[in-house]
C-alpha cells in the first residue's frame, strides 16, 4: 500500500469513528432526557384527577382575558365554553383587537345576553411600538381588578370545570404562574406528525418537571392558551408593556416570570383545555413562519445551528440505521422516542403513534424554521394579522436570554451591595 493510499485510508477510518462516536452520543443524551422525562412526568400535576375537584380557598375573583384579531370563525365556540364555566367569581373580558370581520359583533351579541358576565372591548388604533395582541392584554389588565387574570386565546375550548381546579391547584401551590397545557386536536395525519415532532422536541429542550424549581432558572413555561398569573406578579413584572414586542409572548412571560423569582408551576388536563393548532400541516408552517426566527431572538446563526442540532439529534439517527457500525445507536434512539412518544401521549393528546413519523416532521419544522428566517429577513420584519413589525425594532425586544441575564446582573448588583 502507498503512502498516499495509507493516509487515505486512516483518514477515511478517522472520520468513521468520528461519525460512530457521534452517534453514541447523541443516543446517550436520548436517554438521559426520555430516562427523566418517564421517570417525571408523572410528577406534574393533573388537575382532570377527582382531587383537584374542588374550589379554591377564598374563592379569588378571576378575569378570563380573550384577545381576538379576525377570529369570526373561533370565537363564539370560545365564548359559549367560557359561559359554562361553573366559578361562581369570574368574568370574561373580550378584547376586539382591530377586527376587520363580525369578531366584534359576535363578542357583542354574547355579551348582551351573558347577564353581565362579557365585557367588550374594541380597540381601533395600535400604538407605535406594540404588537398587536400585547397591547390588547396590557390594555385589559389595565381595565380589569380581579385577583387572577387568565391570558388565552379565541379558539381555545374549556370544560365547565376547570377554570375552577386550575385556581384551586394555583391557590394550593403558592403559585404566582400557571400554564396549563391543552390537549391538541388533531384533524389530519400532516397535523399530528408535526405536532407530535414538536411535543417531543418541546419536552426534550425543556424540562417541565422543573420548572417549579427556582434554581433551574432557564426551564420556563408558557403556553398561549392558558397562562393563568396573579395580578400582584404581573403588577410585579411591568405588566405587559417590558415585552411589548415580543411575538412568543406567552413563552416570554414565563421568562420573565422565572427570571424575576416568582412561583411558576405547571399542570396537565387531559380533555378539560381543547386546541386545534392550525388546519393540515401547511397552516402549522404558517403560523411557526411567524414564531421560529423569533424563539432565537432573530438571529441567523443561532438559528442555522438550531436547526443543524434539529438534524442531527432528529434526522441523523434515521439514516444511522443503514451502517453497521451505527446501527444500536440509532436504534437506541428510536426505542427513546417510541418510548418519550408513548409517555406524552397520555397527556398530550396525539397518538404516539406519529412517533414513528419523527423524522418526516424535523424535516417539516427544519423547513418551517428555515422559511421563518428567510420571510423575516426578505421582509425585513414580521407580518401577522395585517400589521407589519419592523425587524429592527423587534430584535431589540426579543432575546430568549434578555430576562435572565437582567435578573443575573441585579442578584450581582445586590450581592454586591451587602
Amino acid at each position: 500500500m502507498s503512502w498516499h493510499s495509507f493516509h487515505a485510508w486512516h483518514l477515511s477510518e478517522a472520520w468513521c469513528d468520528v461519525l460512530e462516536y457521534s452517534a453514541w452520543a447523541i443516543a446517550v443524551a436520548w436517554c438521559v432526557r426520555v430516562h427523566g422525562l418517564v421517570m417525571n412526568l408523572h410528577k406534574i400535576a393533573d388537575l382532570s384527577a377527582t382531587e383537584w375537584d374542588l374550589c379554591p380557598v377564598g374563592a379569588p375573583s378571576l378575569t378570563v382575558v380573550v384577545p381576538a384579531k379576525d377570529e369570526a370563525a373561533n370565537i363564539a365556540a370560545t365564548c359559549e365554553a367560557l359561559l359554562m364555566a361553573d366559578y361562581p367569581r369570574m368574568k370574561i373580558l373580550c378584547v376586539d383587537d382591530r377586527s376587520t370581520d363580525a369578531t366584534g359583533k359576535i363578542m357583542e351579541d354574547f355579551a348582551e345576553g351573558a347577564a353581565g358576565k362579557i365585557e367588550v372591548m374594541h380597540i381601533t388604533e395600535l400604538p407605535e411600538g406594540w404588537l398587536g395582541k400585547t397591547f390588547a392584554m396590557e390594555e385589559a389588565m389595565r381595565q380589569s381588578d380581579s385577583d387572577w387574570l387568565l391570558f388565552t386565546d379565541a379558539d381555545v375550548l374549556f370544560s365547565p370545570s376547570i377554570l375552577r381546579r386550575a385556581l384551586a391547584y394555583a391557590e394550593m401551590s403558592g403559585a404566582d404562574h400557571l400554564v396549563v397545557m391543552p390537549t391538541v386536536l388533531v384533524k389530519v395525519w400532516g397535523e399530528g406528525m408535526m405536532l407530535g415532532f414538536l411535543q417531543i422536541a418541546t419536552w426534550w429542550m425543556t424540562r417541565p418537571w422543573r420548572v417549579a424549581d427556582a434554581k433551574a432558572r432557564f426551564d420556563a413555561i408558557g403556553v398561549g392558551a392558558f397562562n393563568l398569573i396573579r395580578r400582584a406578579a404581573l403588577e410585579e413584572l411591568g405588566g405587559w408593556a417590558p415585552q411589548r414586542l415580543a411575538v412568543v409572548e406567552d413563552v416570554t412571560l414565563g421568562r420573565r416570570v422565572k427570571a424575576a423569582g416568582l412561583r411558576q408551576r405547571v399542570a396537565f388536563a387531559p380533555g378539560l383545555v381543547l386546541l386545534h393548532w392550525a388546519t393540515g400541516a401547511h397552516g402549522i408552517v404558517r403560523v411557526l413562519t411567524k414564531n421560529m426566527f423569533a424563539v432565537v431572538g432573530f438571529n441567523a446563526l443561532f438559528m442555522l445551528a438550531a436547526m443543524t442540532l434539529l438534524l442531527l439529534f432528529f434526522v441523523a439517527p434515521m439514516a444511522g440505521i443503514f451502517w453497521w457500525r451505527t446501527l444500536l445507536p440509532s436504534a437506541i434512539v428510536l426505542l427513546c422516542v417510541a418510548a418519550a412518544s408513548r409517555t406524552i401521549a397520555s397527556v398530550g393528546g396525539v397518538d404516539a403513534r406519529y412517533g414513528w413519523l419523527f423524522p418526516v416532521g424535523a424535516l417539516m419544522i427544519t423547513w418551517a424554521m428555515l422559511r421563518s428566517m428567510v420571510v423575516v429577513l426578505w421582509q425585513r420584519g414580521v407580518t401577522w394579522r395585517g400589521t407589519h413589525y419592523p425587524l429592527w425594532e423587534l430584535r431589540r425586544h426579543n432575546s430568549p436570554w434578555q430576562w435572565e441575564m437582567a435578573a443575573a446582573r441585579e442578584r450581582r448588583a445586590a450581592k454586591g451591595k451587602r
